[in-house]
């Protein structure tokens, strides 16, 4: 099938690009800069430009049978009110855009948009949380259950829906590991906060393995949690990785030191989630990293 693909060469993007291609799909991209972009991925990809403001050209979609929307703001920055209505912004009003565009051009079946498993709220503590589980109510949240409602919007075109409610994406390229390394690297890594907060991680390759398992799974509608399926305290990641590694992982990090240095964004990482990818293993998802050391090893591994 024609699947266009917002955020395609982005942290995500260009390995779901690749997996598309080997798979047999075309790859239709939708960028600001539609040049650069095309520059950065295989040969026989198309594109249209796409800001996540202003209303698609009539051709964009190109014919496109399928949509996977990755685009939006980076959430790891400190919130200024200006970067809260980006992240915002970014996700909300392009998603609309996006699924206007969709429903004018008439021939997409199918939409996988990303969304975070930040849609949970921030208070859960140890609670498992599958996609069941009811919403938060902080910032992340209120984006996340905006951006999804967006998103279902399609539905009124007949276009089946699915949420990929992301967890930590894992690879040194880049997120939430690529800031880790170089502290615990030079052995000032260790536990945040109190360090009993869940973090629900996910491999990159299983992240982009998901997300294509979920486009060709037209029957796995609504939210689908990408995470792995043993999500672990903030203490035993550090541990984790310091032991992969080979460096030592005692260093905390009290929680003023946090919130002076990333501001309210500093909630996300003394928080956290325990989120269980349930609908994914029913489906009967193969995940290639299911448990924390093997995933750190395969992803640090020269």
């Amino acid at each position: 099938m024609k699947v266009a693909v917002t955020g395609a060469t982005g942290f995500l993007g260009r390995d779901l690009v690749q997996g598309l291609l080997s798979r047999g799909h075309a790859v239709h991209v939708l960028s600001r800069d539609v040049p650069q972009a095309l520059g950065r991925l295989p040969a026989g990809v198309s594109g249209s430009y796409f800001d996540g403001q202003t209303a698609l050209a009539p051709d964009a979609l190109a014919e496109a049978e399928a949509v996977v929307h990755l685009a939006g703001e980076p959430v790891g920055q400190r919130w200024t009110r200006d970067a809260k209505q980006r992240i915002h912004d970014s996700r909300v009003v392009g998603t609309q855009v996006l699924v206007e565009a969709m429903k004018g051009a008439g021939t997409v079946r199918r939409l996988i948009a990303a969304s975070a498993v930040g849609y949970y709220g921030g208070t859960r503590g140890a609670e498992p949380l599958t996609e069941e589980s009811a919403p938060g109510d902080d910032f992340l949240a209120r984006v996340c259950r905006a951006w999804e409602a967006q998103a279902l919007g399609a539905r009124e075109a007949r276009i089946r829906v699915s949420m990929a409610r992301m967890g930590v994406v894992l690879h040194p390229e880049g997120g939430a590991m690529h800031r880790m390394l170089t502290p615990f690297r030079v052995g000032a890594g260790g536990p945040m906060g109190s360090g009993r907060q869940y973090i629900s991680w996910i491999h990159r390759a299983d992240a982009v393995a998901l997300l294509l398992f979920v486009l060709e799974h037209p029957q796995l509608e609504g939210p689908v949690n990408a995470t792995a399926p043993q999500p672990v305290t903030n203490a035993a990641f550090a541990h984790a990785l310091g032991h992969a590694l080979g460096r030592p992982s005692v260093v905390h990090v009290p929680a003023f030191v946090l919130k002076a240095a990333m501001g309210e964004m500093a909630q996300v990482v003394l928080d956290g989630q325990r989120v269980l990818p349930r609908r994914a293993l029913d489906a009967g998802f193969p995940f290639l990293h299911p448990e924390l050391e093997p995933a750190l090893k395969d992803l640090l591994s020269p």
